[in-house]
């Protein structure tokens, strides 16, 4: 027992420092593997490496073993290691430079293998037969590290999505998209041991720990499990999904600021599910998972997402003759919906590297994979190559950016008719935050093919042919002759702000031929949608008969645009609905519907308006309101029928759901087989909550932060709350009760905190009451670093 240590240094600060996890801690060993780290052993006399030896060993889980990787013996000299041939995730050590072998303080520089599994490891010293422990420390995942799956190429992007505790989720709709601050925190206290708990209390892990934990060493197979752990339909997990309107005992969806407050929660109370959870919250805390354990990671959104639950890649969808949706059918289309993408290597995929890079993760609990609700890691290139044969889940993920929907009109007698088949409405502007700013990046791109380009359509028909497991489904057809509509657009996505750039339209119906060239949209500025930046627009075309038109309208009113089009000499006719202002909540929202006749004749109309509060899954809340009128469209002229949706209709729906569905369907009465059909998500924006810090911030030093809020209603808002959190200020959230918020009445919410990070860190709040639910509002506050004063 001569040679063992009388202490051991483990320089916790400039270990961390070095494997950028000081973040995490300063008083914990949190290392990456691949990269060397010190440790000093301060013996009882001194070391010759000539003649001595110190044996070390390194082991996490159960049932440790060198032959699954989790075990390894090591020290100096590397010759004299005791190994079985069959050995993996081999540690190694080497004498450093700062080491005093005279006084016996020895400092090896340790390398933990770029394949080591991730966790808890526990080191102990060897002399002979006898063996004492030294301590702990925690490995993980190494984007810096080449050697490593997750490597990364750019700091840049490692910055972003491995060191980033702030981020943006996006939601809304594809015609108005909005966005939220999120905190990931994922170096918040107690996060890292959190997210080493959720791998151990995996399905998996209790089946059979020692495979469990020996396959951690693989990225694949990690994500896949945080995947399904971030529910909790099959296991342990951290969230309960909830979509409907009932959140008892629970918090909801639209509450949470950030991750951390779930995660702990959910440890808090012995891994007892946190209530609710919806896409983005899944999401957001997936990410924070994986960013802790050090797999580079973003929130991704997807708009107009489908979702395809029998993998025909095709989705139905049916309106009733009076322009509501009808016939709940297993598939949906959702306003959004809110996944992840980690960065890694696929060599199960393909030995060359063709499928590395970013990989789709969806942790809200949807369909099955191979029995659990978890979804990938599907190989983003493998998507947009429609290689719907690759594990995993690529079909599902395929569905939801590029399937074609099908539009059936449903009678009231019953009876169905093909309206149209649509190949680009799923899959729009699928977005990220942008690496080092607050600028939303459009990544459509990375996933598909331009719609309407022949590219596009290959690779879908290459997806459905795919040998992907149908379970006995067979992919729904819908030929032109039964009233399917076929299109070819040459389509070029806009810039970031989402404005749409002049485009060539080429469409059959029916087995009636239409082509025409959209030559351009000029838009006056008139101070409306285009001082905001958010530019809105929806298609809208006559459905049936041998006449078509595409338009695409924009936010404002009807002199706010000019349109040209070359068309046949035979009637083509529009319909569109342009909103008068800007939706806010707590205002009534008017707009215009407006049908325009290139007729020759005059066209008597039936038209049904109806307008639904939408849940952002697609699914019809509550129906609001529906208007019958009949109109005579004369030739060569715009009618214009105004809309009126007061707020004391849909204000009360407004708390539970996120948009209005506002439909018309036109039918010319001379000749009912033509329908015109135009649809609108509206998002109406609410009232302003503000941010405002007073002074300048600097670690551990108080500083003073108002929120305030107006009340625009002419009625008294009752049992208001304000809760202000945010990683690295403030180390537990805030919340003030307001009580009674009186008409057009203003409260300022003032708290005092002392930040305890340096840097940019987002502060959160968030304002609450039964008429408007979680509004939100961020601000980046940059602290200084803490300088102590010398005397």
């Amino acid at each position: 027992m001569d040679l063992m240590f009388k202490k051991v240094d483990f320089h916790c600060k400039d270990n961390n420092s070095a494997h950028h996890t000081s973040e995490i801690t300063v008083d914990q060993l949190i290392v990456r593997r691949g990269q060397s780290f010190l440790l000093t052993f301060h013996l009882p006399r001194p070391f010759n490496p000539h003649q001595d030896q110190l044996l070390l060993t390194a082991l996490t889980g159960t049932r440790s073993s060198e032959e699954r990787g989790t075990l390894s013996v090591f020290g100096i000299p590397e010759d004299a290691m005791p190994r079985s041939l069959e050995a993996k995730a081999v540690w190694r050590a080497e004498l450093h430079n700062t080491s005093d072998l005279s006084v016996g303080r020895v400092t090896l520089a340790v390398t933990p293998p770029a394949d080591s599994p991730v966790g808890k490891y526990f080191l102990t010293m060897k002399k002979s037969k006898e063996e004492a422990s030294f301590g702990s420390l925690v490995v993980l995942f190494n984007p810096w590290c080449s050697d490593d799956c997750v490597f990364m190429i750019d700091e840049d992007e490692r910055q972003e999505y491995v060191m980033n505790e702030q981020g943006i989720i996006y939601k809304g709709t594809d015609i108005y998209i909005t966005s939220i601050a999120w905190d990931f925190g994922q170096f918040e206290e107690d996060v890292v041991d959190i997210c080493l708990k959720l791998l151990d209390v995996n399905p998996k892990n209790l089946r059979d720990p020692a495979d469990d934990v020996s396959a951690r060493c693989n990225p694949i197979y990690v994500s896949r499990v945080v995947s399904a752990m971030i529910n909790s339909y099959d296991d342990r997990g951290v969230l309960v999904g909830s979509w409907g309107d009932n959140f008892r005992n629970g918090v909801l969806p639209s509450r949470w600021n950030g991750s951390v407050t779930i995660l702990q929660l959910w440890h808090q109370y012995n891994c007892h599910p946190v209530k609710y959870g919806q896409c983005w919250v899944f999401a957001g805390v997936m990410c924070t998972v994986m960013r802790c354990l050090g797999i580079p990671c973003r929130v991704v959104t997807n708009y107009q997402s489908a979702h395809d639950t029998n993998k025909s890649l095709t989705i139905d969808i049916f309106h009733s003759d009076h322009g509501v949706k009808t016939k709940k059918t297993k598939d949906s289309v959702w306003n959004y919906h809110v996944w992840v993408e980690a960065w890694m290597k696929r060599p199960d995929l393909n030995k060359d590297g063709s499928y590395d890079g970013w990989q789709v993760l969806d942790p809200t609990p949807q369909e099955r994979s191979k029995g659990v609700f978890c979804c990938g890691p599907a190989s983003v290139i493998a998507i947009k190559n429609g290689d719907t044969h690759l594990k995993y889940d690529v079909p599902f993920v395929f569905a939801e950016v590029n399937a074609d929907c099908i539009d059936w009109l449903i009678t009231a007698n019953g009876s169905k008719e093909t309206l149209w088949s649509d190949t680009k409405r799923i899959g729009q502007h699928i977005s990220t935050k942008s690496v080092g700013s607050s600028m939303r990046r459009t990544i459509t791109d990375s996933y598909k093919h331009r719609e309407g380009t022949t590219s596009e359509r290959a690779t879908f028909k290459h997806a459905i042919t795919r040998e992907y497991s149908r379970e006995g489904h067979v992919r729904k057809e819908v030929t032109e002759a039964e009233g399917g509509v076929r299109e070819e657009m040459n389509e070029v996505e806009g810039p970031a702000d989402g404005v749409i750039p002049p485009r060539e339209v080429s469409m059959r119906i029916k087995e009636k031929r239409f082509e025409g060239n959209l030559r351009g949209l000029e838009l006056k500025y008139c101070g409306g949608w285009q001082a905001s930046g958010i530019p809105l627009y929806w298609p809208s075309w006559p459905l049936g008969g041998s006449g078509a038109t595409v338009h695409w309208s924009y936010q404002g009113g009807l002199e706010d645009f000019v349109h040209f089009c070359q068309r046949e000499p035979e009637h083509t006719n529009f319909i569109s609905l342009l909103l008068v202002s800007k939706p806010m909540n707590g205002k009534d929202i008017n707009l215009n519907l407006v049908l325009h006749s290139m007729d020759q004749m005059a066209r008597p109309l039936f038209i049904n308006i109806s307008i639904q509060a939408m849940r952002y899954t697609g699914t019809p809340a509550e129906h609001i309101l529906t208007e019958v009128r009949e109109k005579m469209l004369q030739p060569g002229q715009n009618l214009s029928i105004p809309i009126l949706i007061p707020f004391s209709m849909y204000g009360k729906h407004m708390v539970y759901c996120d948009s209005l569905k506002v439909s018309a369907i036109a039918t010319d009465k001379m000749d009912p087989k033509q329908v015109y059909l135009t649809e609108s998500n509206i998002v109406v924006q609410d009232p302003p909550l503000s941010i405002t810090v007073l002074g300048q911030a600097t670690q551990y030093r108080e500083l003073t932060v108002d929120v305030t809020f107006l009340n625009p209603l002419s009625e008294t808002l009752k049992n208001c709350t304000i809760t202000v959190s945010g990683s690295g200020l403030i180390k537990r959230v805030i919340e003030g009760r307001i009580g009674a918020l009186r008409q057009g009445q203003n409260v300022r919410f003032r708290i005092l905190f002392a930040p305890y990070k340096a840097g940019l860190k987002t502060l959160l709040a968030n304002f609450d009451c039964p008429t408007f639910r979680d509004i939100k509002s961020s601000c980046t506050i940059d602290v200084k670093p803490h300088r102590p004063f010398y005397y």
